[in-house]
């Protein structure tokens, strides 16, 4: 893969032009020719090229002090183009984007936690000057509406910088010839996406089928996202996921849902049930269980004591790895307060300590360490994490977040530490109170099944970093569920009741099932959920055949008047993070009969997600799903989005529904 391609990955901005070919081609055979929106909408002697020549850029400064703010994050969105673009900014602060059609663009800035957001109608050709003042610290999200002037008056809001200022802008977004090109890549860039998949590996995902109902249904909650962002990298490069890549659970909890918050003195998190029709199966319902974690605010949030354990070996030097882990680890840094402290340990032939423990008011230490990491050397993963769990136990304190989080492509060899004796060491700090989370990233040598094991083991997180964009997310905007465990071991347990329900099965998770005597056994483990973190599972099921009806007409009216007996009991099972005997909660759920139209915006949205990926394992339980009835019924529950990931959800089925057929 070249420089210019890992650019397009990690930046998100890949799309093959075998999606417009595959388009096209209809068009071609048919004897019909096919012309450009831009050629269409140009008039004679019209400079067609106009149409792409709009600018976005502008300077990003500190709300109070007015000082230029470096690394700070913008997302650019259009109903022009799919997806998103994003550009980070440099020293002085200054962001650009280039080569935009007409249209209504949203513009997100963001720094710390704080975030702005603009709605800008950008006319033909035009260059608008957007200038935002953060305060990094609360969280906070403003829309200002503002209208771009048209093109003949643009002059005056023309951004001109010197070529020292060119100079200074992101390494990988500057043009070596004027600053109008300085640009994410046009939304129609490709790539060779031959041979895709590589090296990577993946676990065998057995999918369960339909079980009768006299037998309960047992399992640990997953709070991983790796597999969405994943399945969006393969996507946006126009290839179809492997089916053992798609884990149905975890694109279902990539998105948050509206759940009620927990109360202050109960269950660290809510719960919340609801059963209506199942879009594709006629014949069957769905039962939606969301849970719910307590928020921390981010002024709130305990001290952090984190070591990085970094992949530095040579399979780490493309774009869409190391460079792009960089600017990712920058963005939480500009986050840490005096309290918090991080090391760096990288590993490659061998490990070493490239940041001792480091108060994070030191920032700009941090900072130059992390330029200083280069890649290249072999992998030996296995006395890095051994230095890194060293570091964590140097600084190790009980009130507050103590993680190591380890970041490669998957190459983990072990060296001459044996794959038992890692599980046995990342399982023994677990039990000491240091969890280990896992970033994966890049393309072609992704070890998925080895990263997922790892973080599990280490009661973490596994997520697969695609963009700088999903990196925010995942350290920043979801700092508090990424970092802050307020449960664990978390088990679900759900028995239904024969005389109403047939038969049933969950919908992914099939690698957390349980044995029903798991459920009791407090030495078993299980997930976590972490602060603000919100869990979503499904299980779509067959209501029982209706039996002779032998009651008398005062009876029938009778037993309407009362409450509907429940359909199945939902069970609880979780610790807090520093218990060793769990808490059990038990719920009754109940089936209404509510229909598919009157339910939630989350239940037909997480439906849409579960359809969207049986879709993309071609699964067999898959029944009257297609990809237009998965577009419906996602557009129809979109609901509050402020993080527009949703939306992103419609590109990316369109993207699936243009691949060829397996």
């Amino acid at each position: 893969m070249g420089p210019v391609a890992s650019w397009m990955r990690a930046h998100g901005l890949t799309r093959s032009l075998s999606i417009l070919a595959l388009l096209l081609t209809p068009l071609v055979a048919g004897g019909l020719s096919y012309v450009s929106p831009s050629a269409a909408r140009a008039g004679p002697g019209s400079d067609p090229g106009e149409e792409t020549r709009g600018q976005i850029n502008g300077v990003i400064k500190h709300a109070e002090t007015g000082a230029p703010i470096e690394f700070a994050l913008v997302v650019l969105t259009c109903d022009c183009f799919t997806g998103s673009r994003e550009a980070m900014t440099n020293a002085r602060g200054i962001y650009s984007f280039g080569a935009l059609p007409a249209g209504r663009y949203t513009v997100r800035a963001f720094a710390g936690t704080g975030g702005i957001t603009k709605i800008i109608e950008l006319p033909v050709g035009a260059k608008f000057r957007a200038n935002f003042s953060l305060d990094p610290e609360p969280e906070r999200v403003v829309q200002i509406v503002v209208k771009a002037p048209p093109v003949a008056s643009t002059a005056a809001a023309a951004m001109t910088i010197s070529m020292e200022e060119a100079k200074q802008l992101p390494v990988g977004v500057r043009s070596s010839r004027d600053f109008t090109a300085v640009v994410d890549l046009s939304p129609t860039a490709s790539r060779d996406v031959s041979g895709i998949t590589g090296a990577e590996t993946y676990g065998e995902i057995q999918e369960r089928g339909f079980t009768k109902a006299a037998h309960s249904s047992t399992f640990s909650i997953d709070v991983d996202t790796a597999s969405y962002s994943n399945v969006r990298r393969f996507l946006r490069d126009a290839a179809r996921p492997p089916a053992d890549a798609v884990r149905v659970e975890e694109l279902i909890n990539y998105f948050s849902y509206d759940y009620p918050a927990p109360n202050t003195t109960g269950a660290p998190f809510s719960v919340t049930t609801e059963v209506a029709d199942c879009p594709w199966n006629p014949k069957a319902r769905l039962l939606h269980i969301g849970l719910q974690g307590r928020e921390i605010p981010a002024g709130k949030l305990p001290p952090r004591n984190l070591v990085f354990l970094l992949d530095v070996s040579g399979s780490m030097s493309s774009a869409d790895k190391l460079p792009l882990l960089q600017r990712a680890m920058k963005l939480m840094v500009s986050t840490l307060t005096r309290h918090d402290h991080v090391s760096i340990v990288v590993y490659a032939g061998a490990s070493g300590v490239v940041l001792p423990p480091t108060s994070g008011a030191d920032q700009a230490v941090i900072m130059a360490a992390l330029d200083r990491l280069h890649a290249g050397g072999s992998t030996n993963g296995g006395a890095g994490i051994e230095r890194a769990y060293a570091l964590a136990r140097e600084r190790f304190d009980p009130k507050a977040i103590n993680r190591v989080i380890l970041a490669t492509d998957g190459d983990f060899n072990v060296g001459d530490v044996s794959q038992a004796q890692l599980q046995a060491l990342i399982e023994a700090e677990r039990e000491s109170g240091v969890f280990l989370s896992v970033l994966g990233l890049g393309t072609g040598n992704l070890k998925d099944q080895t990263m997922e094991m790892l973080a599990d083991k280490g009661n973490g997180n596994y997520a697969y970093i695609d963009t700088i964009h999903e990196a925010r997310k995942v350290l920043v905007e979801q700092a508090g569920a990424t970092l802050v465990t307020i449960a664990k071991d978390v088990k679900i347990q759900v028995e239904f009741d024969p005389a109403q329900v047939k038969s049933y099965r969950l919908i992914g998770y099939e690698n957390r099932a349980l044995a029903a005597k798991d459920f009791d056994d407090d030495h078993k483990d299980a997930g976590e959920i972490g602060a603000g973190h919100s869990v979503t599972a499904l299980y779509e099921f067959v209501p029982a055949d209706p039996k002779p009806d032998a009651r008398t007409k005062r009876q029938r009216k009778r037993d309407a008047a009362q409450a509907p007996q429940p359909m199945a009991e939902l069970r609880l099972r979780f610790k807090a993070p520093d218990a060793k005997h769990s808490q059990l909660s038990s719920f009754a759920v109940v089936d209404a009969g509510t229909t598919l139209a009157a339910s939630s915006n989350d239940f037909r949205f997480s439906a849409a997600v579960a359809e969207f990926g049986m879709l993309l394992r071609d699964s067999k339980h898959r029944g009257r799903a297609s990809w237009a009835g998965v577009t419906s019924l996602a557009a129809g529950a979109l609901g509050n989005d402020p993080g527009h990931y949703r939306h992103e959800f419609l590109d990316l089925v369109a993207l699936a529904q243009a691949l060829p057929k397996p």
